[in-house]
């Protein structure tokens, strides 16, 4: 069980993060029929996290070679994400555009036959991270798909794999095969953190609650959050343990899940060396790092956390 902090920099601090690095087209101010093109993709979004709260983040992606992927890599690279693993094909940058609502966020998507989805096959680089992150889009949408499914497979059997599904629904999409597949990626992790609405859609004849502990079951460390409900956690053979969102006045919602994410694994890198067998004090310590996180998000514009204090 941990407790207690790890010491010195290494591997506690490096993670691999694959997936997509894309460019939001956002509502402008209050008004909705002029959009704003902002750097997003949640695998991004989680990259920048990390390395914004200190981490040295590796991105595993594609980027265009249009003006916004120039937007895109300035952005990576501005927050100290290392972008050597990643490729840069004569294709376009993937848009999703965004519309956000008092229910959460909804997103049209238009993706085919862009750089974004053409991901390097870095597998052999898996073993020298001290975490890989993985989900979202790219885990479903070929040929990303593919290499996100190779890489899973080693971190899993080389060290730690973290995934959060953030299951999309779209026209461009393949439901029954998209959801299969992230299926099959929480089942290789050693960490899962994922909304209770996509829970929902991953195991719909389930309660949330007891997909978390189903999951849970097999070793894995599962986080439930619940926007403004706060956020569960669940460990083998222990009590759940719940913490409150952090109240701020909400100016944003879009990439406050991929800043708890980062703000996660920021912990679970730094506070306990990578440890998923958690005391029950730990686990409400990394909650209430990851919960501040995403907070810091909701409380203004753009996607990029601050660290609260606690790690």
């Amino acid at each position: 069980m941990t407790d207690v902090p790890a010491d010195g920099p290494g591997r506690e601090r490096t993670v691999l993060v694959a997936g997509e690095a894309l460019v939001d087209l956002v509502p402008a101010g209050d008004d909705a029929g002029v959009r704003v093109a902002q750097p997003g993709g949640a695998p991004a979004n989680v990259a920048v996290g990390l390395a914004r709260l200190g981490g040295q983040p590796s991105f595993l992606g594609g980027l265009g070679d249009d003006v916004f992927g120039d937007r895109v890599e300035a952005w990576l690279s501005g927050a100290g994400v290392d972008l050597s693993l990643s490729a840069r094909p004569a294709l376009p940058t993937a848009l999703a555009v965004a519309d956000p609502g008092a229910h959460g966020n909804t997103y049209r998507f238009h993706l085919g036959n862009t750089a974004t989805f053409a991901l390097p096959d870095r597998t052999a680089d898996v073993g020298r991270f001290g975490a890989v992150y993985a989900g979202g889009l790219a885990a479903v949408v070929e040929p990303a798909a593919g290499v996100v499914a190779g890489l899973a497979r080693e971190a899993a059997r080389t060290g730690l794999l973290a995934v959060d599904p953030n299951v999309r629904e779209d026209r461009t999409l393949d439901p029954a095969k998209s959801l299969e597949r992230l299926r099959e990626l929480c089942a290789l992790a050693g960490v899962v953190k994922a909304s209770d609405e996509d829970l929902v859609r991953l195991w719909p004849d389930a309660d949330p609650e007891e997909s978390c502990r189903e999951l849970a079951a097999g070793g894995r460390l599962v986080v439930m959050t619940r926007g403004e409900r706060g956020a569960t956690a669940y460990v083998h053979g222990a009590a759940a343990v719940s913490v409150p969102a952090r109240p701020v006045r909400v100016v944003n919602t879009i990439g406050a899940g991929d800043a708890f994410m980062a703000g996660m694994l920021t912990w679970l890198g730094t506070a306990a060396g990578w440890d998923t067998e958690l005391s029950a004090g730990a686990t409400k310590a990394m909650l209430e790092y990851a919960a501040g996180t995403a907070a810091s998000v909701c409380a203004r514009a753009g996607t990029e956390p601050s660290a609260p204090p606690g790690v």
